[in-house]
């Protein structure tokens, strides 16, 4: 049964990193997800959802950043939240976000086993700016590379949710 893993990162180049090295070690842009917050402005109305330029579904290159963010969450789909604001996302996650009206971040982190109080937790960090990495393991040894990989990126906070 799949996990998920969530590493929050301070900065988007930790986030980065953790990303390019764990798609170094074979995993598929389909087991990867990123949220992070938007600058006011963002409308809601980005690009296809994307991140290190790169666009999720063709593996094209996209255009310039969203918001101000650049590098990892530049061409990321910008999504406006009522009561948190605009957050860019990529990713399967992303595609949970995108139906939320009034659940916030947490209501969309649940179908990914992602209990409603640490969604609510990790909702709190975004909007202080921090980044949010989740990555799908269908094993416990992909779980503790996965574990592994955010550490050593800077990760603060890691932790591996299994689907109810």
């Amino acid at each position: 049964m799949a996990s998920t893993v969530v590493g929050m990162f301070k900065s988007k180049e930790q986030a980065e990193e953790a990303i390019r090295e764990l798609k170094a070690r074979d995993f598929s842009e389909e087991e990867i997800s990123l949220i992070g917050r938007g600058e006011e402005g963002d409308d809601g109305q980005g690009e296809e959802m994307s991140y290190d330029g790169q666009n999720l579904a063709d593996g094209t290159a996209t255009g310039g950043a969203i918001g101000g963010l650049t590098g990892l969450l530049a061409g990321a789909g910008a999504l406006l939240i009522p009561g948190i604001g605009p957050i860019i996302a990529a990713g399967p996650l992303a595609g949970a976000l995108t139906g939320i009206v009034t659940g916030g971040i947490a209501g969309g982190l649940i179908d990914y086993g992602i209990p409603e109080h640490e969604g609510k937790r990790y909702e709190e960090e975004i909007k202080r700016g921090k980044i949010m990495v989740a990555a799908k393991s269908e094993s416990k040894d992909m779980s503790e590379e996965i574990i592994s990989i955010f550490r050593q990126n800077g990760a603060y906070d890691v932790k591996t949710h299994d689907p109810r």
